[in-house]
């Protein structure tokens, strides 16, 4: 009869991949209200993209600072937290009427984001779960994720056609709370080891910020972010504006799907739900593979993809494949890269550690929003942006070649 620790699927995990199911389907959202708020108010393009682009970067600050409050305070405390500071943010963003208000508020967003998010929710899993399961189950809960990107966009289109788009802000408030109903679940071990335990996190950051490895990786998880970001919340706006008509006899039209706006949130949809196989997969190559070989493999895979759709003219069918493809590969990152942390530097410190990281992720999801909406307003197209984001991913993927993948201590001796 195996422990449970041993066990794959506790009620840990279940209960960290609702929270993140809820937290992913409204943040993949976002990008559909592009259209709809810029349309009311008159704003230019890149109004609303720089308040996603700080709401990506409050994300980030918040992730590293969330990490420490629930190492120091508690796991659950900090996911309170940050449900409040979500639902807050929303209910007072869908009263914005100026871009100066959306922004600044997109700031409480992030950090609400940030709190009820990977960093604090895969460090529970990553705590609660066995050596031999531990990649697994962080891809599990990753892919949880993906599965709420699935239902977040449609839902919103959804709503958006029977309500404002302050309403669905507000109900999207009141679905963040009813994410701390899974709470009670989710307690975990401190799992470390006692070298790990009489360690400061003053001296753990240091000397993961003075190991080049550590480095490597925060500097690889940049195109992550980037690619990310741009695509939530500019592709159903670039599938709106720029891919083919959609055959009124077609399959698509038979779904439902008659308009390019449909079809670009029904993209996010399908992203999100090929990344729910992929991101799985990824966790169970992590337990036998290499994982900075992966990760140089997923960013290889995504610049070609990248590349492949901007070289082509864009249907509905390249941009389903488009969609398919890069869900595959969409949050195949996180397991592999959350797993090298705590794999290199343990589990005592690892969501601050990883926080650290996803800091990396957050500046360039803020870059690739904001260029996205900057550059559109210039040129009148996202052509340039994505090129940049093809070549920053060649960067992630050779950038993770020259990682030590051996636990410190193992180094250290």
């Amino acid at each position: 009869m195996p422990t449970s620790s041993a066990r794959l699927f506790t009620p840990i995990l279940i209960a960290g991949c609702v929270i993140l199911l809820l937290n992913f389907a409204l943040r993949a959202s976002f990008g559909v209200f592009q259209l709809p708020i810029a349309q009311e108010f008159g704003w230019p393009r890149a109004e609303f993209s720089l308040a996603i682009a700080i709401q990506n970067l409050a994300w980030g600050i918040g992730q590293p600072l969330f990490g420490a409050v629930a190492e120091r305070f508690g796991d659950r405390k900090a996911i309170v937290l940050g449900a409040l500071l979500y639902a807050l943010g929303l209910f007072l963003s869908a009263h914005a009427t100026s871009p100066e208000q959306m922004q600044l508020l997109e700031v409480i967003v992030g950090f609400g984001i940030a709190g009820t998010g990977f960093g604090v929710v895969l460090a529970v899993v990553g705590r609660a779960t066995s050596p031999e399961n531990r990649s697994l189950a962080l891809g599990i809960a990753t892919a949880a994720g993906s599965a709420g990107q699935v239902l977040g966009a449609p839902l919103a289109e959804i709503l958006l056609q029977n309500f404002p788009w302050q309403t669905v802000f507000m109900i999207f408030s009141v679905i963040i709370l009813a994410s701390l109903l899974a709470l009670p679940f989710l307690r975990s071990p401190q799992v470390a080891t006692r070298q790990e335990l009489e360690e400061s996190l003053g001296t753990v950051l240091k000397r993961a910020f003075s190991d080049p490895s550590y480095i490597m990786i925060f500097l690889g998880f940049f195109s992550c972010g980037y690619q990310l970001a741009f695509i939530t919340a500019h592709f159903p706006a670039f599938v709106t504006e720029m891919c083919g008509p959609i055959d009124p006899n077609g399959p698509l039209a038979a779904l439902g799907i008659t308009t390019t706006s449909a079809l670009g949130a029904a993209a996010i949809a399908v992203i999100g739900l090929a990344n729910i196989a992929g991101t799985i997969t990824a966790g169970m190559l992590g337990k036998k593979y290499t994982k900075k070989y992966l990760l140089a493999g997923v960013y290889t895979a995504r610049t070609v993809v990248a590349a492949l759709f901007i070289a082509m003219p864009m249907t509905p069918t390249t941009v389903l494949l488009f969609s398919v493809a890069m869900g595959s590969l969409w949050l195949a990152t996180v397991p592999l890269t959350s797993g090298l942390v705590a794999h290199i530097y343990g589990l005592r410190y690892m969501g601050t550690l990883y926080g650290f990281v996803f800091l990396s992720h957050q500046i360039g999801g803020f870059l690739g929003v904001w260029l996205g909406g900057k550059m559109y307003d210039i040129t009148g197209s996202y052509t340039l942006v994505w090129w940049i984001g093809v070549g920053v991913g060649a960067f992630s993927a050779l950038v993770h070649l020259p990682i030590r993948e051996r636990p410190w201590a193992a180094q250290a001796a």
